[in-house]
């Protein structure tokens, strides 16, 4: 096993022992961080949220004004709420090679590593600026780095390229599916359970458009279209959330469910939306106002992340594929905040240390042969981007 350097180990130690679950502030890690770079030299500029409570940071090491590469990372983290943990999950445990914590995979080791070389960077002078870019709520449906890219259409600084480091067992991802989310309301009419054919149920009618929704995932899994380099290699349909009713002798007049759809560049998400709303409102809604003239379906977007989708020899994939010295491609169902950068113009892959696999469970870990993979590409980048050593 190579372990890394005790840096990384102690900044991904530091960054961990920050709770950023996305329904709290990240503030206190983004302080840090920015008090971090300014005792190395390094100014750096934040992004708030409209609350103020939760903030992007943006910095360049290298000449300013000039574009470079930058490395991106979100800093919140899944909750872990009713999770079982063996330890506590802020506060870092090394064992049997892997270090255990809330982000060690997702994502917080490769912004560790990332940090954990300013020193290296500064000291050897980069001649190719370095860009820093840190968000907030990506796990809420990449939330956060929309403002910050927002203000990079017009940043003297702005980055001619992106590494996302997302957990790829430090694979190049030239390619991710993208998003579509909504939350639908479905309102019927209360009834005593004894008179049930008096009402509407809306946990029924929710029910009936699951289904439909599953035989829609039924289908993309037969039929496809397929794209055989994804994990999954055709779009995925789910439903995640379902809220409704009060007690067993009540017709339920009101329940919620959230549904996405993870799609491959071949297929429209809209269109796939447009069906299950034809189906609810064409199919079920008529019967369902015959009884009550305001029951019915309501539809709201939760999210929509684009997905990824870079060429074998885009100039952030070749710098990728050149820093690992990988060979191949892969492709991934998980979405990121690639994608978003990608369609602001910036050629984006994404490549990271951990696997997928350990995200958002209990007992989350990063292995160290994984954190001392991501400290070789890094420590190639160094030599990309400043002078040569004498």
């Amino acid at each position: 096993m190579v372990r890394p350097s005790p840096a990384c180990i102690e900044m991904i130690e530091k960054l961990i022992s920050f709770d950023t679950t996305s329904r709290d502030s990240n503030l206190a890690l983004i302080a840090w961080v920015q008090g971090y770079l300014k005792d190395h030299g390094v100014e750096s500029e934040l992004v708030h949220d409209e609350t103020g409570k939760k903030a992007n940071l943006y910095a360049t090491l290298g000449p300013a004004g000039k574009p470079g590469i930058c490395l991106s990372g979100h800093t919140d983290v899944v909750p872990i709420d009713g999770q079982e943990w063996h330890s506590n999950p802020f506060e870092v445990i090394e064992k049997d090679g892997k270090l255990y914590g809330r982000g060690a995979c997702d994502m917080k080791s490769f912004v560790a590593v990332s940090l954990a070389y300013v020193p290296e960077f500064l000291k050897r002078g980069v001649e190719t600026p370095i860009h820093l870019a840190f968000s907030y709520d990506e796990e809420v449906g990449c939330l956060g780095v929309r403002r910050l890219i927002d203000t990079l259409s017009t940043h003297p600084s702005r980055p001619a390229l992106c590494i996302v480091g997302e957990p790829t067992g430090m694979k190049v991802v030239r390619a991710h599916k993208g998003k579509l989310s909504f939350r639908c309301h479905v309102r019927g009419f209360e009834a005593h359970s004894s008179l049930a054919p008096h009402g509407v149920n809306a946990v029924e009618m929710s029910a009936l458009v699951i289904v439909r929704l599953r035989a829609m995932a039924d289908e993309k899994r037969e039929n496809g279209p397929f794209d055989r380099d994804f994990d999954v290699p055709y779009t995925t349909v789910h439903t995640g959330v379902v809220r409704g009713g009060t007690q067993l002798n009540i017709v339920p007049k009101d329940c919620q469910f959230d549904f996405e759809f993870r799609h491959l560049p071949a297929d429209d998400p809209k269109e796939m939306f447009a069906v299950i709303k034809r189906y609810a409102e064409d199919e079920l809604q008529p019967a369902m106002r015959a009884i009550a003239p305001d029951a019915g379906f309501t539809w709201n977007q939760l999210s929509m992340t684009p997905g990824l989708d870079s060429a074998e020899d885009d100039e952030a994939v070749e710098l990728a594929k050149n820093l690992t010295g990988a060979n191949a491609t892969s492709k991934v169902a998980f979405g990121t905040e690639a994608g978003l950068f990608q369609k602001a113009g910036i050629p984006t892959v994404i490549c990271g240390p951990g696997s997928i696999d350990q995200a958002h469970k209990p007992n989350e870990f990063v292995s160290l042969d994984q954190v001392a993979l991501c400290e070789a590409m890094m420590r190639r980048l160094v030599d990309r981007v400043c002078r040569p050593q004498r």
